[in-house]
C-alpha cells in the first residue's frame, strides 16, 4: 500500500512529539511505502535536511510556508472573474458564519465554504497557482464586501483596511496548498490513502487529493489544531475583527475537513467531542492512543524501588502553561507539613518566554524557600532544585522519572500529557491536575485535582508522601496500564489495520488498458505491490486526472505499467 503523510513543521524534519510519533509509524509499517509530503514552518531546519529514514520512505517534498511564495501565474479576464466569485463566496461563507458554532446546525454554511474552496482548488489546477491571485486587491475587496453584506457578523462589520489586509495575508498562507503541484499522477494522485498527521492547514492538501483524485484521506488528530489557533488568538494579539474572522475561516475548514476525512482518530476523548463538535461523524471516528517506547523505561519501571521517598518529581517544558508557580506555592505548603521534603523540577525552557519564565521560578522558589542559597541549586543544597536532562544527577530520562517518589503535573492547559505516560511506565505515582487528556490517560491510578488549586496540590502529594504503600500500588497499576494502551506497538497495529478498513472500503479505481486499447480486467492486483517477478506484458494505466476515469471509461491513457502475467491471461 502506498501512504501520502501529510505533516507540517515537524517529520521529517525535526523530532518533537509530533515527529516521533510519526517516525515510530514509518517505521513500524515497513509493509507499506510512505511519500512524506510537509509543509515547513522552519527554513534553518529545512535547511539541514530530513532526520534519517527507512527505506520504505519513497520520497519526501517540502513546501515552505515560512517565505513569500510567487506561482508565475498569468490570469485572464476570466480567471480572474473565476477567482472573484469563488473567493468572495468564501468569504461571504466565513463572514456570515463567524458567530456560529462550527457543526452541523450549520450545513448551508458548510456546503457554501466547501463548494468555494473546491471551486478555488480546481482553478488553481488550470492555472498553476493562486498566490498571486490570493495576495491580489481582488482579494482584499472581496473580503471587504462580505464583511459589509447584510448578515454579516457586527464585529466583521467593523474590520479596517490594515484588518483586511491581515486576513488575506493569512488565508493567503493557509491556502497555499491550492497551488503546490502534489496532485499529478506522480504524486498524491498515486497514492492508495492520504493520511494527515494534524488537522487544520496540514490535512488541506489530503482533503484536495480527495476531492481532484479520490483518494480516501485519514486524519489523526493528537492535538487538536482548532482548538490551538482559538488558543493563540489571546487579547492581546490582533484586533476583534481579525480574530473573529480567523476563528470562523479554521472553524469552517475544520468542519469540511471532518466531514470528507474517511475516518478520524483522535488520540484522546478530549479530541474527539472537538471532532463531534465540529460535525465528525461518531461512526467514523476511532480513537488511537499515541505510543511511546516502553523499553527506555523497562529498568525504572520493573526495578527494586530505590527512590527518595521525600522526592517530588517535575519534568516537562518551562513555559507558563505548565504553572510552575502554583507548584512552587503547593511545595512551599509540602515542606512545611513534611521539612524532608524535596522538589526536582526537570526541563528546559522554550525560547524567550520560557526563559524569563525561567528566571520568575527560580527567584519566586529562592523567596518561597529561605534557606535555598542565591544561585545554588544543586540537590541536597535546597529543597528546590533545577536541572536538565543529561547532568550528573539525571543524565537520562529514566533517571528522572526514578529519582523521586512521586511524579507532578501541574499544568493548566495540556493536550496529550506524554510526560505522564513516562511517569507510569516508570511505575510512579502521579499527582496531576484535572486538564486535557489527564483523566483519561491516568485511569483512577494517581490523584488527580483541579488546576490552579495550590492548595490541593499539597494536600495530593503529602498524602502519598507519607504512605508509601498506597505509591507502591499505584505505581504498580499505572505501569500495567500503560503497557496495555500506550505502547508504540498497539498503536502501529492500530493505524495498520484502519489502513487496511480504509481500502477496503474505498478502493481506488485504475483504469488500465491493453495494446489495443481495451480495459484490461485484474491488471493492479495486490501482489503488484510485493517485491518479485511479478510483471508481464506492458498495458497502459489511464491517469486519475484524465476526465472519467473514476466511472471506468475505456479512455486511452499515456502512462504505462506492467500488467501482472494474470492481467496479461485475461487480457488475451
Amino acid at each position: 500500500m502506498r501512504i501520502g503523510l501529510l505533516t507540517e513543521g515537524g517529520h521529517p524534519f525535526v523530532g518533537g512529539d509530533a515527529g516521533l510519533w510519526c517516525d515510530r509509524l514509518v517505521r513500524g509499517l515497513e509493509q507499506h511505502e510512505f511519500e512524506i509530503y510537509a509543509l515547513g514552518r522552519d527554513r534553518r531546519r529545512e535547511e539541514e535536511g530530513p532526520v534519517p529514514l527507512p527505506p520504505q520512505v519513497r520520497r519526501v517534498r517540502t513546501a515552505p510556508l515560512w517565505m513569500p511564495a510567487e506561482d508565475g501565474a498569468g490570469y485572464g479576464r476570466r480567471a480572474r472573474r473565476r477567482f472573484a466569485e469563488y473567493y468572495g463566496e468564501l468569504a461571504g461563507a466565513v463572514c456570515a458564519g463567524a458567530d456560529a458554532e462550527p457543526g452541523p446546525g450549520s450545513d448551508d454554511l458548510a456546503d457554501r465554504f466547501a463548494s468555494a474552496l473546491y471551486g478555488l482548488a480546481e482553478l488553481a489546477r488550470e492555472q498553476g497557482g493562486l498566490v498571486g491571485a490570493l495576495r491580489s486587491d481582488t482579494a482584499v475587496r472581496a473580503l471587504e464586501r462580505a464583511c459589509r453584506a447584510p448578515g454579516a457578523l457586527r464585529t466583521a462589520r467593523e474590520a479596517r483596511v490594515p484588518d483586511l489586509l491581515t486576513v488575506a495575508a493569512h488565508l493567503e498562507r493557509a491556502l497555499r496548498p491550492l497551488s503546490l503541484d502534489w496532485y499529478d499522477d506522480d504524486g498524491l494522485a498515486a497514492a492508495d490513502l492520504c493520511h494527515a498527521a494534524a488537522g487544520g492547514p496540514t490535512a488541506l492538501p489530503g482533503l484536495l487529493a480527495r476531492h481532484l483524485c479520490g483518494v480516501p484521506l485519514l486524519v489523526t488528530e493528537y492535538g487538536v489544531q482548532l482548538r490551538s489557533h482559538y488558543l493563540t488568538l489571546g487579547a492581546g494579539a490582533d484586533t476583534p475583527a481579525v480574530r473573529t474572522l480567523l476563528a470562523a475561516f479554521h472553524g469552517r475548514l475544520a468542519t469540511e475537513i471532518y466531514r470528507r476525512a474517511e475516518i478520524l482518530t483522535p488520540g484522546n476523548a478530549h479530541a474527539r467531542r472537538w471532532q463531534e463538535r465540529c460535525g465528525a461523524d461518531r461512526g467514523r471516528i476511532r480513537t488511537v492512543y499515541p505510543g511511546l517506547e516502553a523499553d527506555r523505561f523497562a529498568e525504572a519501571g520493573e526495578a527494586p524501588d530505590r527512590s527518595d521517598p521525600d522526592t517530588l518529581v517535575w519534568l516537562g517544558r518551562v513555559e507558563p502553561a505548565k504553572d510552575l508557580v502554583s507548584l512552587l506555592h503547593a511545595f512551599a505548603e509540602v515542606h512545611r507539613e513534611e521539612p524532608k521534603a524535596r522538589l526536582r523540577i526537570v526541563g528546559s525552557h522554550a525560547g524567550p518566554e520560557g526563559e524569563t519564565y525561567l528566571r520568575h521560578c527560580r527567584a519566586l522558589a529562592a523567596q518561597l524557600s529561605p534557606d535555598e542559597a542565591e544561585g545554588a541549586h544543586a540537590v541536597g543544597d535546597n529543597p528546590v532544585s533545577f536541572e536538565e536532562i543529561g547532568g550528573p544527577e539525571t543524565p537520562t530520562l529514566s533517571d528522572a522519572y526514578a529519582a523521586g517518589a512521586v511524579v507532578v503535573l501541574s499544568s493548566v492547559v495540556e493536550g496529550f500529557p506524554i510526560s505522564l505516560i513516562e511517569a507510569m511506565l516508570c511505575a510512579r505515582a502521579t499527582v496531576s491536575t484535572d486538564v486535557g487528556a489527564v483523566v483519561e490517560v491516568i485511569g483512577g491510578t494517581g490523584l488527580v485535582v483541579p488546576p490552579r488549586n495550590p492548595r490541593a496540590l499539597a494536600e495530593a502529594c503529602v498524602a502519598l508522601l507519607r504512605d508509601p504503600e498506597r505509591r507502591a500500588r499505584l505505581g504498580a497499576a499505572a505501569r500495567a496500564r500503560a503497557l496495555e494502551l500506550f505502547t508504540v506497538e498497539q498503536n502501529i497495529a492500530a493505524f495498520n489495520g484502519i489502513y487496511l478498513e480504509i481500502v477496503s472500503h474505498c478502493p481506488i479505481r485504475r483504469v488500465v488498458l491493453d495494446e489495443a486499447g481495451g480495459p484490461l480486467p485484474f491488471a493492479a492486483p495486490a501482489e503488484s505491490r510485493v517485491p518479485g517477478h511479478w510483471t508481464g506484458p506492458t498495458a497502459r494505466v489511464l491517469p486519475r486526472s484524465t476526465p472519467g476515469w473514476a466511472t471506468g471509461a475505456p479512455v486511452r491513457a499515456t502512462a504505462t505499467v506492467r500488467a501482472t502475467p494474470l492481467a496479461a491471461a485475461e487480457g488475451a
